[in-house]
């Protein structure tokens, strides 16, 4: 969806609120398409704030059905966004106030690709069920969420390998 920003980006002292659509169905995350089973209106407000120049601020919502990072389970991954972005138009002379203008299409505001952005910047770095999450056993594969798998996970210390070595050579066979 665009929203026209033109009299905000041309009129000093100008205001525009508008609720927009998310149309997205799903999100890309490392290659991996994540569904959005849960979605928001998102909310902006475009404030001029000086020649050619507005300040956009936002929020919405979005609840994407992911895997967990330590046991593989399927899980809800409620995300909320709040961002402030700085918008100028075509003619303005960009400056370092001026945030990425990928999200600005002339004098038009694309709302996909500010959430798409906005989701980017906001997904966190690891996805998980539940906070104490014992994840997967690492000889047989089994979810220890639901249980103990009997597996020796005993790890030996590597310092002591070249002592372990000189054991091993003189057993008995």
């Amino acid at each position: 969806m665009l929203i026209n920003l033109s009299d905000v980006l041309t009129k000093e002292g100008r205001q525009v609120t508008q609720e927009a659509d998310i149309e997205m169905t799903s999100y890309v995350s490392y290659g991996v398409s994540v569904p959005i089973v849960e979605k928001s209106k998102v909310g902006i407000e475009a404030v001029n704030i000086g020649t050619g120049k507005a300040r956009i601020k936002g929020s919405f919502n979005i609840t994407c059905l992911c895997t967990c990072d330590r046991c593989l389970e399927e899980v809800k991954a409620p995300l909320e966004v709040s961002f402030e972005r700085i918008a100028a138009s075509p003619e303005t002379e960009t400056d370092d106030e001026v945030d990425d203008l990928s999200f600005m299409d002339g004098f038009h505001l694309n709302v996909e690709t500010l959430v798409n952005n906005e989701i980017m910047s906001n997904w966190p770095a690891k996805i998980l069920c539940k906070e104490d999450c014992k994840g997967l056993c690492m000889k047989c594969g089994q979810n220890l969420n639901k249980g103990d798998c009997g597996c020796d996970t005993f790890v030996p210390d590597p310092r002591f390998a070249a002592l372990q070595d000189i054991f091993n050579a003189s057993k008995e066979v």
